[in-house]
This record gives C-alpha cells, structure tokens and sequence, in this order.
C-alpha cells in the first residue's frame, strides 16, 4: 500500500486544494462580500439597531468576515480565528449584519475540520474558539435575561420569562450551529481520506496489472526461447551428423559410398524442411495470438508423444542407433503434458547426439503406470558430459529449459550420468495433473 504522510501523531495529512479549490474559495469570499454587504442595507433599513452602522465598520465587517475565505483550506485555524474576531467586533460595533457572516463563520469552523493538517491542532483550535463562543454567548443571554426593556409592559408571561426563552433560543441555534460545523468537517476529512486510499489503491492495482503484463511477456519470450531452442538445436544437430556422414562418404569414393551420401545428403534436406515447418508453425501461431495470421492449433503443440516414434526413426536416419518402446495402457494426455514430454525428449535426443559419441544407443521409452506418465531417454555414451553434473543437478540451458517446462506441469525431472555408463533423463508427471493441466 502507498504511504500516506502524515502528522505527529499518525493521522493522515490532506493534501492541499488545487487550482479549482483556490479559484472555489475565491468565488465564496466574493459571493459572502457582496451578500453582507446587501444584508447591511437591509438591517439597516429595517432599523436591526437604533442607529445607522459606521460606514468604515461595516467595511471592516465585510471585508473581515469574506476576506479570510481565500485561505480557508490552506489555514483553516487562522481563518476561523479572525472570521470569529471580526464577528465579535461586528456585533459589539452595532454592525446590522448576521446572516452571512455567520455564513462565513460556518464555512471556517468547516474547513478546520475538513482541511486541517494536524488532527490534534484541529480539535484544540474548535474547542478553543467553541468555548469562547459560548463564553460570550453566555455573558450575552444573562444580559438578555435581566433587561426588561425586551418585554412590553403591557405583555403577558408565559410559562418561560421572555429574557429566558431568547437565552434558550439563542442557545440551541448556537449549540446545532457549531455541532453541525464541527461534524460536517470531520465526516468530510474522513471521506477524503478514504478517496485517498481508494486512489493509492486503483493505482497500485494498475501498477501490478502491469507488472504482471510485463511478466506475461517475459514468460512469453521464455517459452518462445524454449520453442526455438528445441526446434533448431535438434535439426541443426542432425544434419551436422549428416553432414559429417556424407564427408567421410564421398571421401572413401564408389558407388556404394555415393548412395550413403545421397541418403545423408537427403537427411539433411528433410531435416532442414522441417525445422522451417516447425518454424513456420511457431511464428503463424505467435502472430495468430494478435489475430493476424496462422492458425493458433497449427502450431508446435502438434508434437506430441506419438511423434517419438518419427524422432527415433530421425536419429536412425542420421546413422545412429535408436530404439523406441512404450510400456504400459497408453493413457488421454492434455495437449500441455504431451507436448511437454514430446520437447524433453526432443531436448534429450538432441544432447545424446551432441554428447554420447557416435557409437551410443539412445533409447526413449514411455511408461504409462495407474498414476503417472514417465519419459526416460537415455544413452550409452561413456565419460562425463559437459554442462552436466551429478544426478540431479542442473546442467546447462537446454536441461533448465527442460525442469521449467515439467515443473510447469506438475512433474519432476531427474538428468545425470549413469553408474553402468551413459546418461539418463527421467521426466514424470502425474495422471491427475497431466489430464487437468489445461
């Protein structure tokens, strides 16, 4: 998750208004200027006190209570403290005017609790200026109470001395007035914070969604490292061999010699055309992913365990010995598994004919048991091979390619030096995982 700042005392810190904030606060003071500015004229009309306001006060008050406004959102507690100041000595001038200064003053208690960046700072500031609000109120309510010039004499009393009710009006008003400041502040500071944390967390999942995208590619140039890896190490390999058959061929001279290198020469033609085929394959599938051209079904994942077989026949073919046998019911193999076991053996056959010498046998065998399938290519080449280690051990690309291929369908690969001479691949993967792989 993102790191929020935060104050001393590990609240999160709103970040400060943007333009659109500052330009909103603008409009606001404009609009409370010309509104109290109005609201004067009107009291003053209408005669709220006995005498006219003093011009340069009610200036001071509209100016004083509308001003401050521009920076409600960057210092909210130093807004509100002069808004509140100004009120105050609005009031005690006779300044007719208390509808939108307390407009004003609303919107500054507000902003401390919406904007303030100290948490702590923004609870002390509101009881601090609540208090003194109730302070002056209090003073004012108990003047009220006692001044019998508000009731006529000629009046009736109800059940609450007239002075009283005023008091208990005025304190209500006050009471749901500063309540209503105080919690619509804070509830706007919480969803603000929680905006923030659902942003930092929209962002975080776009960045794993691209990591992971990036990811797929990179497997994506993996598997396709893989693909050409086994497509053209093992054709290259066998018309190397083929080749070297039909320079020693033509060296000896006959007819006989002349037919061997026709049939290696032939060898290497094949072996050529189908590792383009399979090229072609590999590359229409590719661009059958984007939709633009090829087939994805005519691709390398046609190779599978009943090619073995043909892959035997080719190592005959280049001159060498093979044998090919399977034990065991033939079971349903995914299309994932089975091309899996067709590539390592692909990978094996390859190494053996790098490695063993060119009198080795290479075996392949595939063994079908009740819970798993088994591939084992093996060979019976002598001396250590380079790039390998011990049983078990990886050895160079080609056997790394080979572990991630079956560890990515749940199985296991073992590849090492045989104790009676030789080299020995064993892959196995189980029924279960080989029929659900998808």
């Amino acid at each position: 998750m993102t790191a929020f700042p935060t104050d001393a005392d590990g609240h999160w810190m709103r970040p400060g208004p943007g333009p659109d904030g500052r330009r909103a606060d603008g409009l606001l003071a404009l609009a409370i200027a010309i509104g109290a500015t109005f609201a004067i004229v009107l009291y003053a009309s209408a005669g709220f006190f006995d005498e006219p306001p003093v011009p340069w006060h009610a200036a001071f008050m509209v100016l004083g209570v509308s001003g401050p406004l521009v920076w409600r959102r960057t210092h909210p507690i130093t807004v509100t403290v002069v808004i509140s100041i100004v009120y105050f000595l609005g009031i005690l001038n006779q300044v007719p005017e208390v509808l939108f200064s307390n407009i004003a003053l609303f919107s500054a208690m507000y902003s401390i609790g919406a904007w303030g960046r100290g948490r702590r700072a923004a609870r002390i500031s509101r009881i601090v200026i609540v208090i003194a609000m109730f302070i002056w109120l209090f003073w004012s309510v108990t003047q009220a109470a006692f001044d019998t010039s508000l009731v006529p004499e000629d009046s009736g009393v109800g059940p609450i001395a007239p002075g009283v009710a005023v008091g208990l009006i005025t304190l209500i008003t006050n009471v749901l007035y500063f309540a209503g400041a105080w919690a619509f502040g804070d509830r706007a500071w919480i969803a603000a914070r929680e905006r923030a944390v659902l942003e930092a967390r929209t962002e975080e999942l776009a960045r794993e969604r691209e990591l992971t995208a990036s990811q797929a590619v990179a497997l994506d140039r993996v598997r396709i490292a893989r693909e050409l890896h086994d497509v053209v190490a093992h054709h290259v390999s066998v018309m190397g061999i083929q080749a070297g058959a039909a320079r020693r061929a033509l060296g000896v001279g006959g007819s006989e010699a002349e037919e061997l290198a026709t049939a290696a020469l032939g060898a290497i033609e094949q072996s050529a055309r189908d590792a383009v085929d399979e090229l072609h394959r590999l590359v229409s599938t590719l661009r059958g992913a984007d939709g633009l051209a090829g087939d994805p079904g005519d691709g390398p994942s046609t190779r599978g365990v009943a090619h073995l077989a043909s892959l035997a026949e080719d190592v005959r073919a280049a001159g060498r010995t093979a044998r090919f046998q399977v034990v065991g019911e033939p079971q349903h193999l995914s299309p994932l598994v089975d091309t899996t076991m067709y590539r390592v053996a692909q990978e094996a056959v390859t190494n053996s004919l790098k490695h063993a010498g060119a009198s080795a046998t290479i075996e392949l065998r595939v063994r079908y048991s009740d819970d798993a399938v088994e591939l084992e290519v093996a060979d019976t080449g002598l001396g250590e091979r380079r790039g390998t280690g011990a049983p078990g051990t990886p050895g160079g690309l080609g056997q790394v390619g080979m572990r991630e291929r079956v560890a990515a369908v749940g199985g296991t690969l073992d590849a090492g030096a045989r104790s009676r001479g030789g080299y020995l691949v064993r892959a196995r993967v189980p029924l279960l995982v080989a029929e659900a792989a998808p």
